[in-house]
């Protein structure tokens, strides 16, 4: 789906074991919990830049970028939660590996590593277009001061 993925190989997820499976899962939380600390960010740089941002030219662009970190902010934290409880299945199979059916679990697996590779999508578009709003606040401003309009 994307370069996120994390496998050595397609069919890594039906043949690793429940020790490596554990790893790549501890390796998607790191991310997840990276990114939902990035997520803070873009907002305090939304906040920090919002008079400026505010103006009647910007306030559309501003209004849609924070909707979408807002979305952006409950798919993380729905991931964090879903991670949580996928590492502690795993840790149950490392115990007991009939403790679920290997099939379905490892097709849960997939379908995480899918949602993280869509969420890491939509993260980095907003994370683009939030740079992209400041960038052209702060742009128009130094225009402003250079042309004298403002002291």
């Amino acid at each position: 789906m994307s370069s996120f993925r994390n496998r050595p190989k397609d069919n890594y997820i039906h043949e690793a074991d429940w020790n490596s499976l554990y790893v790549l899962t501890e390796h998607w939380k790191s991310d997840i919990v990276f990114y939902k600390e990035d997520l803070k960010f873009l907002h305090h740089l939304i906040e920090k830049y919002f008079i400026w941002m505010a103006r009647k030219e910007n306030i559309d662009m501003v209004r849609e970028i924070e909707v979408s970190l807002i979305d952006t902010d409950k798919k993380c934290d729905k991931l964090v939660k879903q991670v949580d409880v996928h590492l502690h299945h795993l840790a149950e199979l490392i115990d007991n590996p009939f403790a679920y059916d290997s099939h379905e679990f490892r097709t849960e697996h997939a379908q995480l590593e899918d949602n993280l590779t869509l969420f890491v999508k939509q993260f980095r578009a907003n994370r683009k277009e939030v740079f992209s709003i400041t960038e052209h606040v702060i742009d128009g401003e130094e225009m402003v001061k250079q042309l004298g309009l403002v002291s």
